[in-house]
């Protein structure tokens, strides 16, 4: 199904690559509605990535704060946890290790030495449950727009290294949500195969921009894309964009959940890649990189 979904929108000389299925692994973004009791969160994470290993998913990626959105900024402070200790990096290990799994943790709050503040970390398990990645937030949302004013600095303290984790399905880089707007980051990554953006985009933003930047960040790479989002109405109040997706190289959207709880699930062709990225080699192109400024 995922195949022929995909052949529509290619041209002819990619239609037969996109069809050869021996390197083809399956991957899964997990879309959420959290709320602000991180028990009740896990509880639906758990079903939802058991959905997504039921699938045959080998990769799980969880929306950016999968484990708390709270009833005011600070709560996450209150649940934050120190690096490899507390309940949801237990749990993140325990569930990769049960269903064999890489799971791509969206994002969790740790320690900050600044006080009242936290870090926005990404988390990679490995399918035995070992912590093998973590990124922290670079890029913090700002936004005042109407009443909506977001200010992400208040309570959290941005990361400075960029991350990519070398894994058996290749290499995927890790970003999250506003970091999808600074493509200078995806630049630096370097060569990666995949993509993760574990995002919870407001609905004002998401509505204009978040499809256009996903499919961009995938075409410019020329790698799949994995964009797990938080996607409904909040406890809070909040509403967040959902739209849950996983592009192609090509820039074509494979499966996609526009509300709701939920998984969209497609397939990885490593061949199909490889076959893209020499047919537009645009990857080796590049030449700003070695220019000088005037």
């Amino acid at each position: 199904m995922i195949i022929t979904k995909q052949t529509q929108s290619l041209p002819e000389p990619l239609i037969e690559a996109a069809q050869a299925t021996q390197s083809f692994f399956r991957v899964a973004a997990v879309q959420m509605a959290s709320g602000p009791k991180v028990e009740a969160n896990l509880e639906e994470a758990t079903r939802l990535v058991e959905l997504a290993a039921s699938s045959g998913a080998r990769i799980v990626a969880l929306p950016e704060y999968f484990a708390i959105m709270g009833m005011k900024e600070t709560d996450k402070v209150a649940v934050r946890e120190h690096e490899g200790e507390g309940p949801i990096q237990q749990w993140m290990s325990n569930i990769a290790a049960k269903h064999g799994i890489w799971l791509i943790g969206g994002s969790i709050p740790l320690f900050s030495e600044i006080a009242g503040k936290v870090r926005n970390t990404c988390l990679v398990y490995d399918s035995d449950g070992k912590q093998a990645a973590r990124y922290d937030k670079i890029h913090l949302f700002n936004l005042t727009m109407g009443t909506e004013n977001f200010s992400e600095g208040r309570t959290i303290e941005a990361g400075d290294k960029v991350v990519v984790v070398k894994t058996p399905f290749g290499n995927i880089g890790l970003s999250i949500c506003y970091d999808l707007r600074f493509p200078e980051l995806y630049r630096a990554m370097g060569d990666v195969d995949i993509i993760v953006v574990p995002s919870a985009f407001t609905a004002t933003t998401g509505k204009a921009h978040w499809e256009p930047l996903m499919r961009a960040r995938a075409i410019e790479s020329l790698a799949y894309v994995i964009a797990p989002a938080q996607g409904g109405y909040h406890v809070n109040g909040r509403e967040t964009h959902g739209d849950s997706m996983i592009i192609d190289p090509w820039g074509v959207i494979l499966d996609r959940l526009p509300r709701g709880s939920g998984v969209v699930v497609a397939g990885v062709n490593p061949h199909y890649q490889d076959t893209i990225r020499k047919s537009l080699p645009a990857l080796a192109n590049r030449t700003l990189g070695t220019l000088k400024q005037i």
